[in-house]
């Protein structure tokens, strides 16, 4: 069964759990957004731990961050900065709105601590997140180091794999002044024929085309804005050799390792186990820590590395950064554990310096 969650949340997650995953999410992220930046913000506001780490040319508060994918909209950033996040990532966010995939597309899987989902990066298209972005006052909070804000783009479902490019590129464009970095999200499994773009040259096409509008943009702003590329556990050794190789000749400057995976091994049995989509939570932890320890192999040390995938407690954590990573993210652990998780794995990461 979950691990025990504390605090309020403790006493909010058997009712949401009760509900259905997808609109316990909604009111979820519906009352943050409603509370943030108000009195009533003290109900989930911490004192952040301070443990600051240098990664891409930019100082992390501390080393925990929250995932992609929770807030898609960007609605509630102010709220996950006050949890005591050292940075969090919104998106993914596609250049046009689109509604994702049919309901019901969230499934919860507690004895396996995990969840499946096939959302396929449904968002208000980038307008309305920029807006969203531009309405966070997170950078005005008295803290010595500001939180950093990461901001993941991708495609249209309906935009062809051979159109990708301008996607990814119109959605650069959009965010590259707002993000302290962009993420480039090619391995969701929810969205047709996306994974196809971390294969070699499909890769190396898109990435070389993003570093050639970056160096415009840098010249346009004058900010340097650095680039993270988020791939999946489902890789090999061989290909995750491929994209290191890549990352480094077209001057990337970090990976997140890894998003959800398509396995369904340690879930087989189980009610919902074997629903399409990705499978995130536990069940990805050691895939994740696999692909980790290969990036860290393949581009030798100093190479930035977000771990993601599995991080429930402290212990994962360290795990991650044992792996290789820098930093960790978690998004899955939040949902079973509530907000002190970020507390209890800031304060592990602190200790294992």
């Amino acid at each position: 069964m979950p691990a025990p969650a504390t605090g309020l949340y403790g006493l909010a997650r058997p009712l949401l759990f009760r509900m259905d995953a997808e609109a316990a999410h909604e009111l979820t992220l519906g009352q943050l957004a409603r509370t943030q930046n108000t009195p009533l913000a003290a109900l989930y506001t911490v004192r952040r731990v301070d443990d600051p780490v240098e990664l891409a040319g930019l100082r992390f508060p501390n080393r925990v961050g929250l995932a992609a994918g929770l807030d898609k909209n960007a609605r509630c950033i102010d709220a996950f900065a006050a949890m005591g996040f050292g940075f969090v990532e919104v998106g993914t966010v596609t250049p046009r709105p689109q509604p994702g995939n049919a309901r019901p597309r969230i499934f919860r899987l507690p004895a396996a601590e995990a969840l499946i989902n096939r959302l396929g990066f449904n968002n208000e298209g980038l307008d309305s997140f920029l807006t969203n972005v531009q309405r966070a006052r997170f950078r005005q909070r008295a803290d010595s180091l500001p939180m950093l804000l990461g901001l993941n783009i991708g495609k249209n479902a309906s935009t062809s794999i051979e159109r990708a490019a301008d996607d990814y590129l119109a959605c650069l464009d959009g965010v590259y002044a707002q993000a302290d970095y962009v993420a480039v999200n090619i391995s969701s499994p929810n969205t047709a024929n996306l994974r196809s773009l971390q294969s070699d040259e499909a890769l190396d096409a898109l990435l070389g085309t993003l570093s050639e509008r970056r160096v415009q943009l840098h010249q346009r702003t004058g900010k340097r804005t650095p680039i993270f590329l988020k791939i999946a556990p489902d890789l090999d050794e061989a290909q995750v050799a491929v994209i290191a190789d890549t990352l480094r000749r077209q001057g990337m400057d970090g990976v997140i390792a890894t998003n959800t995976t398509l396995a369904r091994d340690a879930v087989a049995g189980l009610p919902y186990g074997q629903e399409a989509g990705g499978l995130s939570g536990a069940p990805v932890r050691d895939a994740s820590n696999r692909v980790i320890r290969q990036l860290r192999a393949a581009l030798g040390p100093g190479f930035p590395i977000i771990g993601v995938g599995g991080v429930l407690n402290g212990n994962d954590a360290q795990a991650k950064l044992a792996a290789g990573a820098d930093v960790v993210q978690m998004y899955t652990g939040l949902i079973y554990r509530g907000p002190s998780l970020v507390t209890e794995v800031a304060t592990a990461l602190r200790k294992s310096r």
